[in-house]
């Protein structure tokens, strides 16, 4: 119940619509009993009272022809029962019945337009209402996974994220939707209903309301082990949309391993799972809706009976509560329909909702929103102090894992190039990730200009760096698109200098629509070389004191690397840059290089100074680990 209530939480922020819609709600209500009162009044005032007369008419011709008593007597007879009677025949009498019943039906006829126009203000409203409350969901999950650390998406399947986007927040909205147009509306109008019945025939009226407590424990029993259901079929959900996900980006791996077959089998597999959870789901369905449509046509049965046998043992009850009843009875058994219906979707998007919820309700990475700016400017120095990290820790902080990075220390002067060097696994790109604090450090120290790094504000932070990775992603946009990430307001002029610089300018003004030429998802129609001076360009556009080059040129030729390299030293000229790297062209002239083993800088220096060393990184030279270019 929790669930459902923070669902429709959202509707909370919304107080004037809400009035509005409610206000709606009850007005068109008001409206639905009155073609029943109307219906009742045109029997007793104008049918009944036509039936009686032309029944006492009847009766006045027997008498007349039939009666045998002195003259006297039968016209005394005759004159008392045609007191006040009528003539069926005149003009005055045709004129009065047609005025009452032009009278009722006018205002059968305003009801019914009164009703529907309220149900037009309020379906406007609840427009308004819900497709603002459904904004604010989508933003505000928008927002959450924006400011989620990277250790939670380490540990999810993209697909699984994606499902919980794509499909439970939909589900969600459905039930936001649909909640208060069927929700609010059914259970007004069953009150509203339920009150009229009783006013107009208490005993009726509460037989007419027999059926519902047996509806509400069949709905108490249906929804008890129902979310275990709905929460299986979003499970498997999640897990196939991962797995597609997974294949989908896999493709030319799965073809070239001519695996299509096995990945089919296990799609299958969690296809069968989607699939037996939904029939399931839709087993109890089907026997939970025809048994409710069952005890709701007991209600019809009882109020025929009942109210049979009232009219016979009470002429006082009148034989005109059978058409009031009968009228509007349905509008106390349609919302109960549904709201049964209701019942489902509230329960699909429960299971939906915790889904999201659960994303929503993940602490923030921390300083995401607080935390110290950075003084400007910036000068760009980092230092660190016996600084220590684990991947992954248990809820108690300890590690579970071995440490990935031991003690490392050493200081980056403003404007000097550190390079890291080492066999994969060593930590290199674990120590940088953490200067961006995609990650927070355990023990130690590291900061810039003397600031401690996990104070400072992220934003202000990575406002600060400009990063390059080795697998240089590119967003599904133009070239353009993918350039402003670096600077939003950078002009034309200003994007083909980063691009120059990157040596990218060449390729870009041979694509057909030069800046605005679309590059495909993840950058698919580039090559691998285009893809990574792009990546490399968008950086120099940012133009940030501190630069971190990832493997950046790892993706390019020789000759394209020298043009790059060129344009990097330049710009590293006046940075405080961190470089990665496989390739002695790309850090030999580092000011100081670092070289890490399991985690621990095992030896530190220049690149001649190194090789006297005769070390890791001399070894390193002599096995071809770093290419010589």
């Amino acid at each position: 119940m929790k669930t459902i209530k923070r669902i429709f939480s959202y509707y909370g922020r919304y107080p004037k619509l809400a009035s509005a819609q409610l206000l709606c709600a009850i007005l068109m209500t008001a409206m639905l009993p009155i073609f029943s009162m109307v219906s009742g009044q045109i029997y007793k005032n104008v049918i009944s009272e036509h039936e009686k007369v032309e029944k006492t008419t009847e009766i006045l011709n027997t008498i007349e022809k039939t009666v045998v008593a002195d003259s006297k007597s039968k016209e005394l007879i005759i004159a008392e029962l045609s007191k006040d009677l009528p003539n069926l025949q005149s003009e005055a009498y045709k004129e009065d019945t047609s005025s009452d019943l032009l009278f009722y039906t006018l205002i059968a006829l305003a009801s019914f337009f009164g009703r529907d126009f309220f149900n037009c203000l309020r379906i406007l409203i609840n427009n308004v209402f819900e497709q603002k409350a459904i904004f604010d969901l989508r933003s505000e999950l928008y927002s959450k996974l924006q400011r989620l650390p990277l250790t939670w998406f380490d540990t999810r399947k993209t697909g699984d994220v994606m499902t919980r986007v794509a499909e439970d927040v939909p589900a969600m909205e459905r039930l936001l939707i649909d909640g208060v147009e069927q929700g609010l509306v059914a259970v007004l109008q069953i009150c509203g209903i339920a009150a009229f019945l009783i006013w107009q025939d208490p005993i009726l009226g509460l037989t007419a309301l027999a059926p519902i407590p047996l509806l509400a424990i069949g709905a108490v029993i249906y929804t008890r082990h129902a979310k275990d259901r709905y929460r299986d079929m979003k499970k498997f959900t999640g897990d196939m949309n991962s797995l597609l996900n997974d294949n989908i980006s896999g493709i030319s791996q799965i073809k070239s391993y001519a695996a299509e077959h096995e990945e089919k089998k296990r799609f299958n597999s969690l296809s069968n799972k989607v699939r037996e959870a939904t029939l399931k789901v839709m087993k109890y369905w089907a026997f939970y809706s025809p048994s409710m449509s069952f005890l709701t046509s007991i209600g019809y049965v009882l109020v025929l009976g009942v109210g049979g046998y009232r009219i016979i043992s009470d002429p006082a009850v009148g034989t005109e509560i059978y058409l009031v009843f009968f009228t509007i009875i349905w509008a106390l058994y349609e919302p109960i329909g549904r709201l049964h219906g209701l019942n489902q979707m509230a329960l699909s998007s429960k299971a939906a909702a915790e889904r999201v919820f659960e994303i929503l309700d993940t602490p923030n990475e921390i300083h995401a929103d607080n935390g110290e700016e950075l003084a400007r400017p910036i000068r760009g120095e980092v230092k660190f102090s016996n600084m220590s990290f684990t991947y992954d820790k248990n809820k108690a902080g300890k590690e579970i894992t071995p440490t990935t990075l031991k003690n490392i220390s050493f200081t980056a002067k403003s404007g000097e190039t550190i390079a890291l060097v080492g066999t994969t696994g060593a930590g290199k790109s674990t120590l940088v990730n953490l200067l961006t604090r995609f990650y927070e450090y355990d023990e130690g120290s590291i900061t810039i200009d003397g600031k401690e790094l996990n104070t400072i504000n992220k934003t202000s932070l990575r406002n600060s760096i400009a990063y390059v990775t080795q697998d240089a992603f590119l967003f599904n946009g133009t070239v353009r698109e993918n350039m402003i990430l670096g600077k939003r307001d950078a002009t034309d002029a200003e994007l083909w200098v980063a691009l120059e610089a990157a040596n990218a300018a060449p390729y870009v003004r041979a694509l057909d629509n030069q800046l605005d030429t679309n590059v495909g998802e993840r950058g698919v129609k580039l090559s691998g070389g285009e893809k990574q001076r792009l990546s490399i360009a968008r950086a120099l556009l940012k133009n940030q004191p501190i630069l971190i080059l990832d493997e950046a040129t790892a993706s390019v030729d020789s000759k394209t690397e020298k043009l790059i390299q060129d344009a990097l030293d330049n710009l590293m000229s006046t940075r405080t840059a961190f470089v990665i790297a496989h390739r002695l062209s790309t850090i030999q002239n580092a000011d100081c290089i670092y070289v890490l083993e399991h985690g621990e800088v095992i030896e530190k220096g220049a690149h001649e100074e190194l090789l006297s060393l005769n070390g890791k990184y001399a070894s390193l030279s002599r096995q071809s680990f770093l290419e010589q270019h």
